[in-house]
């Protein structure tokens, strides 16, 4: 497999990963754009967090962070997901690309036990972009992040809710060094939808646990 060498090369790579099969409203099922993803994998690279490292996307949906962070040069790249259909086409990505050092695993990360190695942990968990999302989704999928015991966490959330989750990581012992920046769009693909896009403003938080 060719190294990637440019952003552009990767955000190129990523749009070929399909969005959700069948969007779940009760998982708020939103894919991150390749824009987004290849731009946050860049620079967690750039930051010495992906290349032979050990990685693990929680809720990875179709697997765009697990599947960029294989082609950096991971030493291990692993997907969890509770919703086979994403994990299904995951796996044909991964074949498709005959990516080795990379794995999908079907299963609901609050109950996840299996022993799993992780250096760096991203996430883009359901970050209440709706009305009635279910609250405090995105704090379980720290939790399990510290339960990971991974050295280092990226995680989306609503830009809204910085201060609170400032404060939140400060109480956890989470070191945050970085927040980037991102206009999420959020396609129409709900009944209660109403708006072909709304671009919704998201953080993702780098923090080191150890």
């Amino acid at each position: 497999m060719k190294k990637i060498t440019r952003k552009k090369h990767l955000e190129m790579r990523l749009q070929s990963i399909p969005s959700h099969p069948n969007p779940k409203v009760g998982l708020e099922q939103y894919s991150t754009p390749s824009v987004i993803a290849s731009d946050l994998v860049w620079n967690a690279f750039a930051l010495g967090d992906i290349e032979n490292k050990n990685v693990i996307d929680l809720g990875c949906g179709t697997g765009v962070f697990a599947i960029a962070s294989a082609l950096m040069g991971a030493n291990s790249s692993i997907g969890i997901d509770i919703d086979e259909e994403s994990i299904n086409l995951a796996e044909d990505i991964k074949d498709k690309l005959k990516i080795d050092n990379l794995k999908f695993i079907v299963g609901d990360i609050c109950d996840f036990d299996e022993p799993l190695n992780a250096d760096t942990v991203f996430q883009n968990p359901p970050f209440g972009s709706q009305k009635n999302a279910q609250s405090g989704a995105d704090l379980k999928f720290i939790q399990k992040a510290i339960d990971l015991e991974c050295d280092v966490l990226y995680s989306f959330h609503m830009a809204s809710t910085e201060e609170f989750l400032m404060k939140y990581y400060g109480d956890n012992n989470l070191e945050i060094t970085h927040i980037f920046r991102y206009s999420f769009p959020i396609p129409r693909i709900y009944d209660f939808h109403t708006k072909e896009k709304q671009n919704v403003n998201v953080i993702v938080i780098r923090a080191n646990l150890k």
